[in-house]
């Protein structure tokens, strides 16, 4: 009976105070709704025992500073897009923080982070989980100086966990819709934290929530980000899918979490874009894969790759991340099947489709889809030859022949390397097929030019001798 005479203030109090559209018509359980939403997020001081009548002007000024952070037209008044946009799922962390549980601008004293997931949804295969958190964090460690750590068992720094409505927190959960997760700020104990409501369905794509994004948004308030009022940020309050093949971090997004850590660190290799050859031309640089795309030759190492046109002097270089997000670092082999505008990247045992240079659903696949045998746990290098219509696997000293037309392996591999590719291996580190028959193989800083009819190599080059270094 107390619960419900509390309601029924409530409902009094929020239509005496709250201000409305003339041309709006609200429901009492909106109105509720929109002063709780005020409290929660803007900082909206209720007593505990409410008012029967709060202070108009101290409401509308409420109503104003939420319309105004979220780049609604700023009337001051409960219209429709003011509630609509109260109704949008989103973060739980307040738009304006209470700097008296949260002083100063937090941040993480070390640079190697630790994090752990709790327990995982069931909407998802862990595997999945795993890879949206991991990388979720790869976009923060993609410009800052921090790195980041998967522990299984014990206390991290950064604990994750999926909940039901109230988790042990005093941030109670609302159902599905509202508030989707929220995040603790850098520090000891529930410090750096980061909480899912298992009420949302949870996806790697576009249906339900996508578990990647807000993975990204709630890891930014772990590390000591606030809510930024650039729609195109995704430190932005509301949640909104994004095409994951084109999803980068905004200027706002950088320029905060730079603020509080800095850039990458000096030691990490950072090519200049408006000089790429400044890092290429290394004597002993070696690289992780090499593919052709197109007219265009991919040249993969760790968190960048060079591409450039045969035998022109330009040269360009970008992150991995800028072009496919959800793409790892480090890719460890890449083929090319140009007539159907397909490239494969492969790393651990894991791989990736590109069409026309865009990431295609439902991957990572597994490479033991494939045919390989569970002993194989990652790929070398890879290359296909568009005459056989055959691709070639190199696994350590030997490889694997796939027929893309029968999508199955040939029978009797693998073999060895240095028994069918003469003065190639007998490890290698990546290949390409050129349109002149030729394989190029690349050994730690050499290269090797192929005969692919004749079976011999031709000549032996430096690993960086497309650049004209």
């Amino acid at each position: 009976m107390k619960f419900l005479l509390l309601i029924l203030v409530l409902q009094v109090t929020a239509s005496a105070a709250l201000p409305l559209s003339s041309n709006t018509s609200l429901e009492e359980n909106d109105l509720v709704f929109a002063e709780v939403y005020l409290e929660k997020f803007y900082g909206l001081e209720m007593e505990t025992i409410p008012k029967m009548k709060l202070d108009r002007n101290f409401m509308e000024a409420k109503i104003r500073e939420m319309q105004q952070f979220l780049g609604l037209q700023v009337t001051g008044q409960l219209d429709t897009s003011t509630l609509e946009m109260m109704h949008t799922p989103r973060c739980g962390v307040p738009d304006v923080h209470h700097f008296s549980t949260m002083p100063g601008r937090p941040v993480w004293k070390k640079r190697y982070i630790t994090y752990r997931i709790n327990n995982y949804t069931p909407d998802m295969r862990r595997e999945d989980i795993d890879y949206a958190i991991q990388k979720a964090f790869q976009v923060w460690s993609n410009v800052t100086p921090l790195k980041f750590r998967k522990i299984n068992t014990g206390e991290a720094d950064i604990m994750i966990l999926f909940a039901h409505g109230a988790h042990g927190d005093y941030n109670a959960f609302d159902g599905r819709g509202g508030v989707i997760a929220h995040a603790f700020g850098p520090g000891a104990g529930i410090g750096g934290d980061t909480h899912f409501d298992e009420a949302e369905i949870w996806t790697k794509n576009t249906r339900g929530t996508n578990l990647f994004l807000v993975a990204v948004h709630e890891l930014g308030h772990s590390l000591g980000l606030g809510h930024s009022k650039d729609p195109k940020a995704i430190m932005f309050p509301t949640y909104g899918y994004l095409d994951l093949n084109t999803f980068r971090l905004s200027a706002d997004d950088i320029r905060g979490i730079q603020s509080l850590y800095g850039g990458p660190e000096e030691h990490q290799p950072v090519p200049n874009p408006d000089n790429p050859k400044s890092a290429i031309c290394d004597p002993n640089l070696n690289f992780d894969a090499v593919t052709t795309v197109g007219d265009k030759i991919f040249f993969f190492k760790d968190r960048f790759f060079w591409w450039k046109v045969p035998g022109r002097p330009e040269t360009s270089v970008s992150l991995i991340s800028s072009l496919w997000p959800t793409l790892p670092s480090g890719i460890q082999a890449a083929y090319e099947i140009e007539a159907r505008n397909q490239v494969f990247l492969f790393k651990d045992d894991k791989y990736w489709l590109l069409s026309s240079l865009r990431q295609q659903p439902n991957y990572p696949k597994s490479i033991h889809s494939l045919g390989f045998p569970d002993s194989v746990k990652k790929i070398d290098a890879a290359v296909f030859n568009p005459h056989l219509h055959k691709t070639y696997f190199f696994v350590d000293d030997q490889y694997w022949r796939y027929n893309e037309r029968r999508q199955s392996m040939d029978p009797g591999y693998p073999k060895f390397i240095t028994k069918h590719f003469p003065g190639i291996g007998p490890k290698i580190d990546a290949v390409f097929y050129s349109k002149n028959r030729h394989y190029y193989f690349f050994q730690g800083s050499n290269q090797f030019e192929y005969d692919s009819i004749y079976l011999r190599v031709t000549k032996k080059l430096k690993s960086n001798s497309w650049f004209d270094c």
